[in-house]
């Protein structure tokens, strides 16, 4: 009788443990990055009734009483949840964002990030700063823009930190080295104007213009024409200086391809352009009956200011100015574990390293680079992995058991005040 009450007493207990995590899972159903948690049950005491093989198939023990064995963390993906914020960002596979707080790190699943006012990237809801990679490629004395990069690759583990970005960020003008014409000018023998906008060593916009007019002396087969270059102000206006000129010809065969050119660059400020006008049928052509057309293509631009950040797929933090260049200038970091079980719970979608998890890593590839190890989405936040169906089903299943314990309770102690009366 003594035994039923204690049976029943732990059954009650576990029972009501797990109601409060099951119940505490269905709470957190809408909480961004909530990781589950899972109730599991082992016996209190065993009773050995008979002597058996221990290598055999019966089991002749009798529990008496059951407790909690170990709350686990149920580590399957939730939801992806599509957001209009380039800053929100989701982990698809395995791996942490990392996240500080004072001189604390955290690590969570909870990818609501923004820049606050200071450019930092940071939690939405805690502010807790955001760990990973700052490019080398800012000045940060100048707030200058140093070198346009594609991808920032991951320092190790020691190496990451908060994310400051500074406030404001010039990207630097680059002159232009190589400009390139394509067009038709036709056979008639009128005057044809190409032009492309340049960029002098200062950022200034320049206009770069071609006259082509026929040669007097035309060969036996095919066309030549004469071009001048000018190198003049963008908007061209009356007055307006001359900076270079250069001159040259242009032949091109009986079919309209361009065969020979001696028009290569214009010189002006120190920097040579070089001027490409094809080859063959590939840039200027002087086709017969073709529409007259005509289009440029330069590098270079003039000098920028900082619009913004934003994170593109992959972690990658891009800086966007009003030249219309961007650069990544930084990455969110991801990190591993070689136990996710053994993480401390500090809040629903919050964690911290223990001894069981082991120390926060980086993975690297086969080179020994530094990788992220999942794939990160931008304009996307993943939801609890809690489903609510299941939740609800176990919910139901622990009432029962709460209630059975709770009959085995009150049945005992019957049987104890009939065993006490029969005394009397």
């Amino acid at each position: 009788m003594i035994q039923a009450l204690y049976t029943g007493v732990s059954g009650l207990q576990v029972s009501q443990r797990a109601m409060d995590v099951e119940g505490n899972n269905l709470s957190n159903l809408s909480t961004i990055g909530f990781r589950a948690q899972r109730v599991e049950f082992a016996t209190l005491f065993d009773d050995a009734k008979n002597e058996v093989d221990p290598n055999g198939s019966i089991d002749s023990t009798v529990g008496i009483g059951s407790r909690v064995n170990a709350t686990t963390t149920d580590l399957s993906m939730g939801a992806l949840l599509d957001t209009e914020s380039n800053t929100n960002l989701a982990i698809a596979g395995d791996g942490w964002f990392g996240v500080e707080d004072g001189n604390q790190r955290y690590f969570t699943r909870n990818g609501n990030f923004t820049f606050d006012v200071n450019r930092d990237l940071v939690m939405a809801d805690s502010g807790m700063y955001v760990l990973g990679t700052i490019g080398k490629n800012i000045n940060f004395n100048t707030q200058e823009l140093t070198e346009e990069i594609d991808a920032i690759p991951l320092e190790d583990i020691k190496q990451q930190k908060k994310l400051r970005l500074p406030n404001t960020l010039t990207s630097p003008a680059k002159a232009t080295e190589d400009t390139s014409f394509f067009g038709n000018l036709g056979t008639e023998d009128t005057t044809r104007v190409m032009s492309a906008k340049i960029y002098d060593v200062d950022g200034n916009t320049l206009k770069l213009k071609l006259t082509f007019t026929k040669a007097k002396e035309q060969p036996e087969q095919g066309i030549k024409w004469n071009v001048k270059a000018v190198l003049t102000t963008k908007e061209e206006k009356e007055g307006d200086p001359i900076y270079a000129t250069s001159d040259g010809d242009v032949t091109f065969n009986e079919k309209g391809a361009l065969t020979k050119s001696t028009l290569t660059n214009i010189a002006y400020n120190g920097s040579n352009i070089n001027i490409d006008l094809g080859k063959g049928f590939d840039g200027v052509t002087a086709i017969a009956n073709v529409p007259v057309t005509a289009s440029s293509k330069s590098d270079g631009h003039e000098k920028g200011e900082l619009i913004g950040y934003e994170i593109a797929k992959d972690a990658e933090i891009l800086a966007t100015f009003t030249n219309g260049r961007q650069s990544s200038v930084g990455r969110v970091g991801v990190f591993h574990f070689q136990n996710d079980q053994g993480l401390n719970r500090i809040s629903g979608s919050l964690f911290a390293e223990s001894d069981n998890s082991g120390k926060a890593i980086i993975f690297k590839d086969q080179d020994g680079n530094n990788i992220l190890g999942a794939s990160v989405l931008n304009k996307k936040l993943e939801n609890s992995n809690v489903k609510i169906e299941n939740g609800l089903t176990q919910l139901i299943i622990l009432q029962r058991s709460y209630q059975a314990n709770g009959k085995i309770v009150t049945t005992a102690d019957q049987m104890i005040q009939k065993a006490l009366n029969m005394d009397a």
